[in-house]
C-alpha cells in the first residue's frame, strides 16, 4: 500500500481578521489538514491547491467544460433533495459521467471526503473544474445545511452563463468568417495571382496607370516579404499571449479593451452582468459581504474591475459602506450605483443585484445585435472596395495596353 508523503506544500489564498487578502504556502499532510492549519492561524481560506514543481506544470491548462459542471450540479442537487447521502450520490454520478476529466475530479473528491475533508474543501482542490465563486457558495451552503438548494441555484447560474457566452459566440461567427475569408482572398491575390500579371505587363513594356502601379507594388512587397510579415505577426501574437499571462500586462490589455469604441462597451456590459450575477448568488447563499466581494473580484474576468472591487472591499472594511466606494470607482453606471445604494439601505442587496444582472443581460443581447448589424455590412463594404480596386486596376491596365497596341 502506497503512502502519501508526510508533508505536502499547498499554495493558498486566504483572508486575515481584517479582511485583507493573504497568499502563501502551507505544508501539511493533506488538503484538509492544510485547511485546518490556516484556520488555526486565524485565516479564512479562499483557495487551496497543491503546489506543483516547475517540471510538472502544463503549458496549457485544461478545464472541465462548464456544461458538465452545470449538469453535475443539477444531478447532485436532485440526489440530495431525495435524501441520498452525498458520498453515494457522487459515486453514482462519477460512474455515469462520460467526461473523463470530470470523472477523475469526482473520484478525487470522493477520496478526499473519505479522508474527512468537507465537500467544499475537496472541490477547492480542483480549480480546473470549480471556480472560486462556486467553492465559496458551497462552503456557505454546507454551514447552513441547504446544499441541495444552493446546487440548483448554481446550476441555474451556470446555465445562464453558458447561454450568454453562446450568444456572444453565435453573434461573432458570421462576421468573423467573412473577415477571415476577406483576408485570405487578399493574400491569395497579392501573393499568387497578381505576380503573374506583373510578368505579363513587363513583357508588354506597357505604361501602367497609377492604380495598377500601386497594386503591383503591393503585390511585389507581399511576395518578397511574406516571411518577414508572418514572423512579425507571430511575434505580435506571442507578445499578446505573454502580456495576457502576466498580471501587469493583463491589466494594461484589459484597460485598453475598455477604451475601444464598440468592443469596450460590450466588454463593460458583459463584466457588469457577471459581477452582479456572481455577487447576488454569493449573498443569496449566505456568504458574508467582504468574502463575496473578494470572490467576485477574482471572477470578474477583467483586471480593471478586479482591482476596483478589491479597493471597494478595503474601503467598506474601513466603515465607508458599499454604495459610496462603488460610485467612486467610476466603473459602474448610474442604474447600477442606484441599485447598490437601495440594496444596501433596505437590506435587499442580493435581490437588487439579481435585477441588475437581468437588466445587463438584456442590454448585452441588444448591443450584440446592433454590433452584428453594423459589423457585417462594414466587412462586406470593405471587401467590395478591395475587390473593386483590384478589378479597376487590372481592367484599366488591360485597356491601356489594348490602346497602345491599337495605336502602334
Amino acid at each position: 500500500m502506497s503512502r502519501r508523503p508526510s508533508a505536502t506544500k499547498f499554495a493558498f489564498k486566504a483572508l486575515d481578521h481584517t479582511g485583507k487578502g493573504v497568499v502563501g504556502v502551507e505544508s501539511a499532510a493533506s488538503l484538509g489538514a492544510a485547511h485546518l492549519a490556516l484556520i488555526e492561524r486565524g485565516l479564512e481560506p479562499l483557495e487551496i491547491s497543491e503546489k506543483k514543481s516547475l517540471l510538472s506544470l502544463e503549458i496549457t491548462k485544461k478545464k472541465v467544460p462548464r456544461k458538465e459542471i452545470m449538469n453535475f450540479s443539477r444531478q447532485l442537487g436532485v440526489f440530495l433533495t431525495a435524501g441520498i447521502p452525498i458520498m453515494e450520490a457522487l459515486e453514482v454520478i462519477a460512474e455515469e459521467t462520460s467526461g473523463k476529466m470530470l470523472r477523475g475530479v469526482l473520484t478525487s473528491i470522493i477520496d478526499s471526503l473519505r479522508n474527512g475533508d468537507t465537500f467544499a474543501t475537496a472541490a477547492s482542490n480542483h480549480p480546473e473544474a470549480f471556480p472560486n465563486f462556486y467553492v465559496g457558495i458551497l462552503e456557505s451552503a454546507e454551514l447552513t445545511g441547504n446544499l441541495d438548494v444552493v446546487l440548483n441555484q448554481l446550476a441555474d447560474y451556470l446555465d445562464r452563463d453558458i447561454k450568454a457566452k453562446g450568444k456572444v459566440t453565435a453573434a461573432l461567427i458570421y462576421p468573423s468568417v467573412v473577415a477571415v475569408m476577406s483576408v485570405v482572398t487578399i493574400v491569395i491575390l497579392a501573393a499568387f495571382v497578381l505576380p503573374r500579371f506583373v510578368t505579363f505587363f513587363k513583357s508588354m513594356h506597357a505604361k501602367l496607370p497609377l492604380p495598377t502601379r500601386m497594386l503591383m507594388a503591393f503585390s511585389s512587397f507581399m511576395s518578397h516579404w511574406w516571411l518577414v510579415i508572418l514572423a512579425v505577426l507571430v511575434m505580435l501574437l506571442g507578445g499578446l499571449v505573454s502580456m495576457r499571462r502576466s498580471k501587469s500586462g493583463k491589466a494594461a490589455l484589459d484597460a485598453w479593451i475598455l477604451k475601444l469604441p464598440v468592443i469596450g462597451e460590450l466588454t463593460e456590459v458583459a463584466v457588469l452582468e457577471r459581477v452582479c450575477r456572481i455577487l447576488s448568488s454569493l449573498l443569496r447563499a449566505g456568504v458574508d459581504l467582504p468574502r463575496s466581494l473578494t470572490v467576485t473580484s477574482e471572477s470578474a474576468s477583467n483586471a480593471v474591475y478586479t482591482v476596483a472591487l478589491e479597493n471597494v472591499k478595503e474601503e467598506m472594511m474601513e466603515g465607508q459602506g458599499l454604495a459610496g466606494p462603488i460610485a467612486r470607482t467610476g466603473l459602474f453606471p448610474g442604474a447600477a450605483k442606484q441599485m447598490f445604494r437601495v440594496g444596501e439601505e433596505t437590506g435587499t442587496l442580493d435581490q437588487q443585484l439579481e435585477v441588475a444582472a437581468e437588466y445587463y443581460s438584456h442590454e448585452l443581447d441588444s448591443k450584440l445585435e446592433r454590433v452584428t448589424a453594423l459589423f457585417e455590412p462594414a466587412v462586406i463594404i470593405i471587401m467590395g472596395i478591395v475587390v473593386g480596386f483590384v478589378a479597376v486596376a487590372l481592367i484599366s491596365a488591360m485597356y491601356g495596353i489594348y490602346n497602345q497596341v491599337k495605336i502602334g
